[in-house]
Order: structure tokens, then sequence, then C-alpha cells
């Protein structure tokens, strides 16, 4: 198979973990006989640098033409970067926003899995942590509160500031049928957040999910509310397996999913639309503090490189030998500087992102 991909390398440490990503995805592609061809395009920071803008429509034609695309980071310290003197739709992340919707991008998936070997590294009581974890957080990703109509006006003297939030059937039911599908290939049960008690969003939400479980009899299917299910991450994360939101919610609950695990540079992510075609990244930001000091993690950008190839390419052996890699990489001892924590740590297995990276193409089998 050839592999046709479009890479945003970014911001910050987006460089060099997306070149890590390349070269667990070049050592998987040799192993099994495919062919894979990369066009580098510029979006975030150094896009405003080279054209003034955020995201070029060149590069949204591009990726439109490719079959997926892998992503770094995006953005820059926003207390110095010039970046953030500039408007709001022309800064760094206005970028991200565009190609989301450019692209159809709305559904992202989020999985917080606590790896054994890094227990050490979780916040939650060790009784917790021993269980061990592996949900998925599904967000929808291009409607809700943060696509909605806002404004800021003076009423009677004082500022008064709306953001609306608003849904239709259409986009909920998209979204809630891309969760009942990976249920399926997962642990056949979804559990859909909302705050059906309070919004009518939420009740329309909680409407329409019920209308589609009905062609999933095979996956269970629950609702919880969304503080609820915020005190449950930290309670009882092993309860969850797919976690179905708006993007609001989403957004808040994958980065409390995320930091349960002990590392945000562990956790990958995938946007994907009606097709087959994504967005892969991973979930932290461009950490401009240690970006060109090698001392970033790729592992979630490399996990986002494996998501890719089960989700767009439907490669899933492939993405399975990138997925061992890294396990057998973290058995073995290896940390990146996030995860010294993990247990005593001799001097031979402290890893910059280069070996990392070398580390787990090496064990791709």
């Amino acid at each position: 198979m050839k592999l046709n991909i479009a890479c945003i390398s970014g911001d910050g440490i987006g460089p060099e973990i997306v070149a890590e990503a390349k070269k667990v995805l070049n050592a998987t592609c040799e192993k099994y006989g495919h062919e894979i061809e990369y066009t580098d395009v510029l979006m975030g920071g150094c896009s405003i640098d080279a054209y003034g803008v955020p995201l070029t429509d060149e590069t949204i034609d591009i990726c439109k033409k490719s079959d997926a695309v892998l992503m770094g980071s995006i953005g820059g310290d926003t207390t110095t970067s010039p970046w953030y003197k500039l408007e709001p739709s022309l800064r760094p992340e206005a970028g991200l926003l565009k190609i989301r919707k450019a692209l159809n991008l709305f559904a992202n998936l989020r999985p917080a899995f606590l790896y054994s070997e890094l227990k050490e590294a979780c916040p939650l009581k060790s009784e917790t942590a021993e269980k061990g974890f592996d949900m998925l957080i599904m967000r929808e990703l291009t409607g809700g509160l943060y696509f909605g109509d806002r404004s800021t006006k003076e009423i009677d003297g004082e500022l008064v500031a709306k953001d609306s939030l608003e849904y239709k059937e259409s986009e909920i039911r998209r979204i809630a049928i891309k969760a009942f599908e990976v249920a399926r290939q997962r642990n056949k049960k979804v559990i859909s957040v909302d705050k059906a008690n309070v919004l009518d969003s939420s009740r329309l939400w909680r409407k329409v999910t019920e209308e589609v479980a009905v062609a999933y009899p095979d996956v269970t299917l629950e609702h919880m509310l969304v503080d609820n299910c915020a005190m449950q991450i930290v309670k009882n994360p092993s309860q969850f397996d797919v976690v179905l939101t708006e993007n609001m919610f989403g957004d808040i609950l994958s980065d409390e999913a995320s930091m349960v695990t002990g590392s945000i540079g562990m956790l990958p992510s995938a946007s994907l639309n009606e097709t087959s075609f994504g967005l892969y990244e991973p979930s932290h930001g461009s950490a401009p503090d240690i970006a060109g000091k090698d001392i970033a993690n790729p592992i979630a950008t490399i996990l986002s490189a494996a998501m890719m190839l089960k989700y767009t390419f439907k490669l899933d052996k492939e993405a399975k030998a990138i997925e061992d890699a890294v396990q057998k990489t973290l058995q073995e001892g290896y940390r990146t500087s996030d995860l010294l924590g993990c247990g005593d740590v001799s001097e031979d297995k402290k890893c910059g992102c280069k070996r990392m990276g070398d580390l787990i193409a090496e064990r791709i089998i």
C-alpha cells in the first residue's frame, strides 16, 4: 500500500517529535512492505512567519489531497511571542480551528491508557492505579460552544458577553455513530456524558444518542452527567471504555483523563471526518521552553501515527506493531525526562527525543 501523508510539524517541539514519528512509520512500512510519501506543509506560528497567516488555503488543499495528516504541535509562549500580539483570528491556534472546519474533522478520539510500567507516575491512589485503565474520549469537535455565535455588547451601561451552545440533530448523530463503531472494536461500552438536567442541547444529545444505540444492541449505553464524570475519572477510571461527549465537555474531560496517566507526553489523538481521512497529533502542546533541547517525549506523536495506521489505512497489524514497540521500550526501562519518576532509572536508560525514537523504531517486529 502507498501512504500519502501531509505533515504539519508546526512550532516548538513539533519538528522534533514529528521527525521521530516519521522514523517509526518508515521502519514499520519497510518491515511490512508499504510505500510512504510525505508532503511537508506549514501551520501555526511558522506559517505566520512565512505567510502572515496561521493557515493558508494551499496548505488546506494539500491536506485534502492526502490520505491523512500527521501533526506535531503549534503555538508558542503566549506571554512573550509576537504571535500573540496579533488579533485572535491571526494567532497560531486559529489555524487549528480553521483546519478542523475545512477538513470536517468532527470526531476527536483521545485515548487515555495507563501503562503498568508507568503506574508510579499516576497521581491517583495506588490501589486505583493498580487496576489500570484504558479509556477513549470521543469528543465532538466542530460544533457546540466553541463554534456558536458570540458577542460582547454594552447593555444598560455594562458589558455583557454571550456565547451560544448549539447542536443540530445530525451533528450529534454522526458523532454517536462513530462512538458506537469504535466501541465495537474495544469493550463494547459507551458512556455518553451531558448536562441533561440543565441544558436543552444536552437533552437533545441524550435523545439522539439513545436512537443511535438501537442499531448497536451489542454495545452497552449509559448516561452520566459531566460533573459526575469528572469525579469518576479520578475515583474509578477503570469503569470507562468509550466516553462520548460534546465539544467543551470533551475538551475539559480529555485533559483530565490525560493527566491521570501520569504524563501528557504519552497521549495520542485522532480527529476524523465521515470518511477514513483523519488528522493525527499528540494531545500536548508545543512546549516552547524545551524546544530544540532534544528532551521532548515523542511517544504521543508516535502513538498518533499508530492510530493513523489503524483508523485511516486499516492496517491493524502495523498499528499494533508500533504500540508493542512502545510498550517493549518502556518495559526495558527507557525513559524520557518527563517519565524519570517511574522507578529507578539508570543513566544508560535515560533518553532524549531522538534516542527514544531510535529505540522504538528498532523494536518494530
